[in-house]
């Protein structure tokens, strides 16, 4: 079973940037790849989704302009590059490998065979 590693996760300012990392156990890039987050108290929401060639994303509105999301094919890695963060960016992030090569739903956690144990981001001054 593909096993998802989350990284880069920490404490940072309003403003501030981070680059979170997904490695993987199998070879990711047989799958699209989800990012997710989960605030205290809230449902896991979608963050953004590239499919398994890389050709396309998805993103959530509130990220839209701020995040990308990127493959690393020779490592073998998935990255999310968040700029601007703002507090309610905090949460866990979760990365994530779908079922198909394609982010079809790229929204729905359903759509996801595989998830990471996770990487805190806190946003705060």
């Amino acid at each position: 079973q593909l096993q998802l590693v989350e990284s880069g996760g920490g404490l940072v300012q309003p403003g501030g940037s981070l680059r979170l990392s997904c490695a993987a156990s199998g070879f990711l890039l047989d799958y699209g790849v989800g990012w997710f987050r989960q605030a205290p108290g809230k449902e896991r929401e979608g963050v953004a989704c590239i499919s398994s060639s890389g050709g396309s994303t998805n993103y959530a509105d509130s990220v839209k302009g701020r995040f990308t999301i990127s493959r690393d094919k020779a490592k073998n890695t998935v990255q999310l590059q968040m700029n601007s963060l703002k507090p309610e960016d905090t949460a866990v992030y979760y990365c994530a490998a779908h079922l198909l090569k394609f982010c079809v739903s790229w929204d729905a956690t359903y759509k996801y065979l595989s998830w990471g144990q996770g990487t805190q981001v806190t946003v705060s001054s």
